[in-house]
C-alpha cells in the first residue's frame, strides 16, 4: 500500500471526545470516523487489525471442533418470547416493526437464534456434543458509549455456544475454550489478560468468567488478592470483612431526635460506623414483596449479588411503599414487620458482628447492641457485600485490592435455560426426551483491537504487535528527490512485497518530521528509512516500532532481515500462547 493512495487523513491534535488513548490514537491514526454515538466507520488500517484477529478467533475454534455458522442480525419477536427475553430485557434491546407490521429486533446476543438454527437438526444423542460458532455484527442501544471502540452500540462479535449431554461434558468443554481463549488473546499480542470470575447477568447460568486486560482506563472493577491467585469481578468478589464483637449486651432503645443516616447516628451515640446496621428497602422481589435488607452501616450494597437472591432487579422502594409495610425511613427496623409480607435480607456482616445500632422502627428512636440470633431469630444470612479495598480475603490471609480492567471476553456455562424455554430436545440412550446443556463463549473483536492499543502504545502512537499490525513493514522514503532514494525505496518496496511481506511505503514529498509522525500512528512493527546520507554507505536505517531497536542494515540485505525479524516476532508470540496448551 503506498500512503499516498491510503483512504483516511491522519492528524497530530487529540480530540476533545477522546478519553481513552486508544481512542485518540484510532482517530489521529485514520483507523476509524464516528457516524453516530457508538457507531463507526472502520478504514483500512483498523479492518486490516480486526481481520488478523478474527484469523486468529478463527483458527482456534476450529483447532477446539468449532463450526462456522452465520446467523442473522435482524430476528423475529417470537423466537426472544421463547426465551422470555423479550420483555425482561430492557431498552438496550432496539424493538422495531417491519413494513407488515411484524415485531422485530437487532441481535445484541444470540442464544434464541443459535438454539433456533440446532433445534431442528440435532435428535439423538449420538450427534453431541458440538460447537458452532460465528463472527457476526450485533446492536446494543448501550446509553453510555464511550472509549471508541471499547463501548459501543454497533460491534463486531464472535460468539460460540456448544452443547452436551452432561454437565461433566459441559465442563470439560468449558475448560478447553478457557485454553483456546488465552491462546487467542497471547496470540492478539495481549498475554496478560487475567481471566476473573463474574457474574452471569442476562445471559443466565451458573458459572461464568470473564477475561479482563486489567489497565487504569478500564471500566469494569476488579478485586485482587495481594498474596493468593484470587480474582472477581466487583459483582460477584467476596471478601473477609473485619467483624465487631464484644460481649453481648441487652438490647437498649435510645433517643435520637433527628438522626436518620448511619453517620449522624454514629455521630449522636459515639460509636464507629461498623457498630452500626442499615436498613435498606427495595421495591419487590419475584413474588412482589417488599425487600427489606439489613446489612451492617458501613458496607455498601452489591445490588448484583442482590438481584441473584431476590430473583429481580433491586428498584430502590418508595417512601409510601416503606410506611404501608409498617416501618419508619430513617428510624427503620425488620424485627417488628411482618415476615408474611415483607421479604426480609441479611448479609453475613450482620451475623458476624454484634451488638450493633439499629433502627426501632420509631421516629427519632434505636436501639443499642441489636444481636443477629437473639433479636430476628430464623433468618438465613447471605453475602450481599460489595468488597472494600485492604478487605480481607477469604482464600487465604492476604488483603483484597480494587483495580480496573476492559474485558475481551467471556465464557459462560448456560445449562438449558434456552434449550427448555425454546423445547430443544434430543433422544438419549435410552429413548427420552432431553435437553441438552449449553455452555456460550463471546469475543469483541473491535474492543479487542482497542485493548491491543491500550495495552501496546507509548505517547506517539500505537506499537502493533507483529500479529496483528495492519503492516508488517513501513518503508520511509526522505527527500525522494536526491540521489538514488527514490529508485532504492521502490525498489525495496516491490521487492518486499515479492517476498510476501505486507508493507506500506510513504512515497510522499513529506517532510521527515511529518513522515514519522505519521509511521508511529500507524505503529508498524518494522520501519525502514530510505535517506541520501545512508545510502552514501550502502545501508538503510531501521526502527522496530514492536521492540524499540534501531540501527542500520545493508540494503542488499534489508529483505531477508525483514523476513527473519517477523518470523522471529510471530515466533516468540506463537510460543507463549503455546504455554496456554490444555
Amino acid at each position: 500500500m503506498r500512503l499516498s493512495e491510503l483512504l483516511g487523513s491522519r492528524y497530530k491534535e487529540r480530540p476533545a471526545e477522546a478519553v481513552l488513548d486508544s481512542h485518540a490514537f484510532m482517530l489521529r491514526g485514520g483507523y476509524m470516523r464516528q457516524v453516530a454515538n457508538g457507531i463507526y466507520s472502520l478504514l483500512p488500517p483498523a479492518l486490516r487489525v480486526a481481520r488478523k484477529i478474527e484469523r486468529i478467533i478463527r483458527e482456534e475454534m476450529d483447532r477446539i471442533g468449532g463450526q462456522e455458522v452465520l446467523m442473522p442480525v435482524v430476528l423475529p419477536r417470537e423466537l426472544w418470547e421463547e426465551s422470555g427475553r423479550y420483555e425482561g430485557v430492557g431498552s438496550e434491546l432496539l424493538r422495531f416493526r417491519d413494513r407488515t407490521g411484524h415485531d422485530m429486533l437487532l441481535g445484541m446476543t444470540h442464544e434464541e437464534a443459535v438454539v433456533h438454527l440446532c433445534r431442528n437438526e440435532i435428535s439423538s444423542y449420538a450427534q453431541l456434543p458440538f460447537m458452532v460458532y460465528q463472527i457476526q455484527t450485533k446492536f446494543r442501544d448501550e446509553p453510555r458509549s464511550r472509549g471508541g471502540l471499547i463501548r459501543v452500540r454497533e460491534f463486531t462479535m464472535k460468539d460460540a455456544y456448544s452443547f452436551h449431554t452432561s454437565w461433566e461434558d459441559l465442563r470439560e468443554y468449558y475448560e478447553v475454550c478457557y485454553r483456546a481463549y488465552q491462546r487467542i488473546f497471547a496470540r492478539a499480542g495481549v498475554p496478560e489478560v487475567a481471566v476473573v470470575v463474574s457474574d452471569s447477568g442476562m445471559m443466565g447460568g451458573k458459572v461464568a468468567h470473564e477475561f479482563m486486560l486489567l489497565t487504569e482506563v478500564g471500566e469494569d472493577s476488579i478485586v485482587t488478592c495481594d498474596t493468593c491467585k484470587y480474582i472477581a469481578n466487583l459483582e460477584v468478589a467476596e471478601g473477609r470483612i473485619e467483624a465487631f464483637v464484644e460481649a453481648p449486651k441487652p438490647l437498649e432503645k435510645v433517643h435520637t431526635p433527628g438522626y436518620k443516616t448511619i453517620e449522624e447516628v454514629a455521630g449522636f451515640l459515639g460509636v464507629e460506623t461498623r457498630q452500626t446496621a442499615k436498613v435498606v428497602f427495595y421495591e419487590s422481589d419475584s413474588e412482589g414483596k417488599l425487600v427489606v435488607l439489613l446489612i451492617r452501616g458501613d458496607i455498601e450494597v452489591n445490588e448484583i449479588k442482590l438481584a441473584k437472591i431476590i430473583q429481580a432487579v433491586p428498584v430502590p422502594a418508595t417512601e409510601a411503599k416503606i410506611v404501608a409495610a409498617g416501618s419508619v425511613a430513617g428510624y427503620a427496623s425488620p424485627m417488628s414487620l411482618d415476615r408474611e409480607k415483607v421479604r426480609i435480607v441479611v448479609d453475613h456482616t450482620i451475623a458476624q458482628s454484634n451488638n450493633l445500632v439499629a433502627g426501632a422502627n420509631e421516629k427519632d428512636y434505636h436501639v443499642k447492641h441489636f444481636n443477629l440470633a437473639r433479636d430476628l431469630p430464623g433468618i438465613e444470612t447471605v453475602d450481599v457485600a460489595n468488597v472494600r479495598e485492604n478487605d480481607g480475603c477469604r482464600q487465604c490471609t492476604g488483603r483484597l485490592h480494587l483495580t480496573r480492567g476492559i474485558e475481551v471476553g467471556n465464557i459462560f456455562q448456560l445449562g438449558t435455560k434456552y434449550t427448555e424455554s425454546m423445547a430443544m430436545t434430543y433422544l438419549d440412550e435410552n429413548g427420552k426426551a432431553c435437553h441438552p446443556i449449553m455452555g456460550c463463549y463471546g469475543i469483541g473483536v473491535g474492543r479487542l483491537v482497542s485493548s491491543v492499543i491500550e495495552a501496546r502504545h507509548d505517547k506517539f502512537g500505537p506499537r502493533w504487535p507483529m500479529s496483528v499490525a495492519p503492516w508488517q513493514v513501513h518503508i520511509n522514503a526522505l527527500n525522494a528527490t536526491a540521489g538514488d532514494v527514490k529508485e532504492v525505496a521502490e525498489t525495496l518496496y516491490a521487492d518486499l512485497k515479492a517476498a510476501g511481506i505486507e508493507v506500506v511505503y510513504d512515497d510522499r514529498n513529506e517532510r521527515p518530521g511529518v513522515q514519522f509522525a505519521d509511521a508511529d500512528l500507524l505503529g508498524v512493527p518494522i520501519r525502514l528509512v530510505v535517506s541520501e546520507r545512508n545510502l552514501k554507505n550502502g545501508a538503510l536505517e531501521y526502527k522496530r516500532r514492536d521492540t524499540g531497536d534501531q540501527g542500520t542494515i545493508p540494503v542488499a540485505e534489508a529483505v531477508e532481515t525483514a523476513r527473519r525479524w517477523i518470523a522471529e516476532a510471530v515466533a516468540e508470540i506463537e510460543g507463549i500462547a503455546d504455554t496456554f496448551n490444555a
